[in-house]
């Protein structure tokens, strides 16, 4: 078989690959990937199988969206070094990507609980529930700072931790229950917002794995005293003590913008 018989025109070597034939033409007008021969009366393009595995890379690469200024770049200085250099950079910032998607996934079956909750809830309704520990970033609340000063702090530090958008995290108040037990019920001392993927590091608040105790409260925020003298009756009534944090956080935000409306869910863990 002679070396002519082995290529294949654009049509069958674009349909080897998956791809339009106008890509490779596209990557051979941006001299990124040229077939083996081109017929000199008719300008007809053919390839080869040998070129199949550097537009299996070329591709790939395309997929991952590197810019095809930098893989011309590499095709033109091929080394296995440049290529490990590549691929380093891709897989660490795939891996950015789908923790990213993890988090999204969780944010959104959080919405779902949530929306689920929201549709049979019963809002005098008290429980004890089982919490995973879980990673929260913190900025103290200052009597000093507005409040579009606290979250412009709290979002500055959620960029340390890979979190694109707010939606990717539920975000709250924390108050002491030192606090609510000498009747400070308006001491909040932290406003938070929840890592959602797994991650330990410095400077994190980790909100303790345990049993915690759940109530939620709606309408003026001057009579949210009442619901926590709620959960210190249902405390007493059952044995219970508490320790550490009371968290506080809007559960229906994202379907209502007016305060009366809104329905704040308050965990508070159980001293076990």
């Amino acid at each position: 078989m002679d070396e002519k018989s082995k290529l294949l025109t654009i049509g069958q070597f674009a349909a080897l690959h998956g791809i339009n034939k106008k890509t490779l033409m596209w990557y051979d007008e941006m001299g990124l990937f040229q077939p083996a021969v081109v017929n000199p009366e008719n300008g007809y393009r053919f390839y080869n199988y040998h070129q199949s595995a550097m537009l299996e890379t070329i591709l790939l690469l395309r997929e991952l969206e590197v810019p095809i200024s930098e893989i011309k770049k590499f095709m033109e200085n091929r080394s296995a070094r440049s290529m490990k250099e590549l691929l380093d950079e891709q897989i660490e910032e795939l891996d950015v990507n789908m923790r990213h998607l993890k988090a999204v996934r969780k944010t959104l079956c959080n919405y779902q609980e949530n929306m689920d909750m929201l549709l049979h809830m019963d809002l005098s309704q008290i429980c004890i529930i089982s919490k995973k520990a879980c990673s929260l970033v913190t900025v103290e609340i200052s009597q000093d700072a507005s409040y579009d000063k606290q979250v412009e702090l709290i979002t500055a530090e959620t960029q340390k931790y890979q979190l694109r958008r707010l939606h990717d995290a539920s975000y709250g108040t924390m108050i002491s229950v030192e606090s609510l037990y000498h009747g400070a019920y308006h001491d909040y001392s932290k406003l938070f917002i929840e890592i959602p993927f797994p991650i330990r590091q410095k400077g994190l608040h980790v909100q303790p794995s345990g049993r915690y105790v759940r109530a939620f409260y709606q309408g003026d925020w001057e009579a949210m005293p009442e619901k926590y003298e709620e959960i210190f009756a249902f405390g007493r009534e059952h044995g219970l003590e508490f320790t550490g944090f009371s968290y506080e956080k809007i559960i229906n935000s994202n379907v209502t913008d007016r305060m009366e409306e809104y329905i704040v869910q308050i965990e508070m863990p159980v001293l076990e």
